[in-house]
């Protein structure tokens, strides 16, 4: 079948696309507003593009209001934000911070969640969370209805019994997200395969 995005509306257009590109990594942001609460939210469109230096990106679509949202308008304002990553047991919290709050409200403390102080940058990290990335803004670009977020990672949280020899992560198992609206899968399931060589190739 061919779908021709131009003949659909948006709504059936963001469906097919959450639902092919998956599973996608969820990046739970903590950010800080020119008031300083601390706003907490999930963003599924979000990957790391970069290792020297260190980029991370981010899409940030509007509210229902066709406005910035909350995240979107702090990193903005202050350049800064970190990126905690989710595992099963802050799921229940994370759902619950993608909620529409007000801005004059925490999504952290609403969630019930204590908040660690960074090292660079002023916004928390989410205690709880078993691997943060602090981050600086690189650069923003405007796409449609959505905000590219380009971040530095400036500084890694990771807690100690994921790292292993050789700074290699082990047993770290985040959820991702799959199809919209409400569908999550877990990462537990995996296997190893070697890269193959071009020799290697040849001499097959």
């Amino acid at each position: 079948m061919q779908i021709d995005p131009r003949l659909h509306a948006k709504a059936d257009n963001y469906k097919l696309l959450t639902n092919l590109v998956i599973p996608r990594p969820i990046a739970w942001i903590t950010s800080l507003s020119d008031a300083g609460i601390v706003n907490l939210a999930p963003f599924s469109f979000f990957n790391a593009v970069g290792a020297d230096p260190i980029y991370i990106v981010v899409s940030i679509g509007i509210n229902e209001q066709g406005k910035l949202k909350d995240t979107a308008k702090n990193i903005l304002s202050s350049g800064e934000f970190v990126v905690n990553l989710v595992t099963e047991e802050l799921f229940d919290a994370m759902n619950l911070s993608a909620a529409d709050f007000p801005p004059e409200e925490s999504e952290l403390e609403a969630a019930r969640l204590d908040s660690a102080p960074s090292v660079i940058v002023k916004p928390p990290r989410v205690a709880a969370a078993q691997a943060s990335l602090e981050c600086t803004l690189h650069a923003s670009q405007k796409l449609g209805d959505n905000t590219l977020i380009i971040g530095e990672v400036v500084m890694f949280h990771v807690a100690d019994h994921l790292i292993g020899p050789k700074m290699h992560v082990e047993h770290f198992a985040p959820i991702g997200r799959l199809g919209s609206p409400s569908a999550y899968c877990r990462t537990q399931d995996r296997f190893n395969v070697p890269r193959i060589s071009y020799a290697q190739v040849n001499n097959r």
